[in-house]
């Protein structure tokens, strides 16, 4: 109803009109794809223990190195694929450019989270391949929410993005070289079902 609406009073939205957008007054969550309000379910419990998790692992690890860099929970993002009538919301993202008062989407984002529910796999494929085309981004982390997994996309040297994500499994060493950070996956799930909580 909020997408019928909006459409009807902006045609398509600009990535501008969004980020000025009130809402819909029912407190629902959006992105902008194409030009179109795409509703967010709700993450499920376990979705959101993991989001946490690591939100306390990155938030801890960058006031403990110091620097300019910070933590931002489902944050605006402007791709720059079709940028005037996109705008998407990464789990988490890391940026390291100040942030001024009134900045809606986060600036130079360098590393961005995304973790997959069930039934959002391709939209959130979709949003990855999205923040491909945003020149800060160097890392893109998926994680799984139905087992202990992540895919890894991490630029080369060149400025490249690898042709598949690298896959770490239950066991692995998660390492995220954007922010130096290396521990083993299965302390980012810690607290849900899949360790037995």
């Amino acid at each position: 109803m909020a997408n019928e609406a909006s459409k009807a009073h902006l045609g398509v939205m600009t990535a501008d009109e969004f980020l000025a957008w009130p809402g819909d007054g029912q407190g629902g969550k959006y992105q902008l794809v194409d030009g179109e309000l795409r509703a967010m379910s709700p993450a499920s419990a376990t979705h959101g223990r993991i989001q946490g998790t690591l939100a306390r692992i990155v938030g801890g690890h960058l006031l403990h190195v110091g620097g300019r860099c910070g933590l931002y929970t489902e944050p605006a993002i402007r791709v720059h694929s079709r940028s005037k009538i996109n705008t998407r919301v990464p789990d988490l993202g890391v940026s390291c450019a100040p942030v001024a008062a009134n900045d809606v989407a986060l600036p130079e984002p360098k590393l961005l989270v995304e973790i997959l529910s069930p039934g959002n796999a391709r939209d959130t494929w979709d949003n990855v391949w999205a923040y491909c085309t945003i020149p800060s981004v160097t890392e893109i982390l998926v994680l799984a929410s139905t087992r202990i997994e992540a895919e890894l996309l991490r630029r080369d040297a060149a400025g490249h993005w690898p042709p598949d994500p690298q896959r770490i499994e239950d066991g692995g060493i998660l390492e995220l070289t954007t922010i130096g950070l290396s521990l083993p996956l299965r302390e980012i799930y810690a607290g849900t079902y899949l360790v037995g909580a």
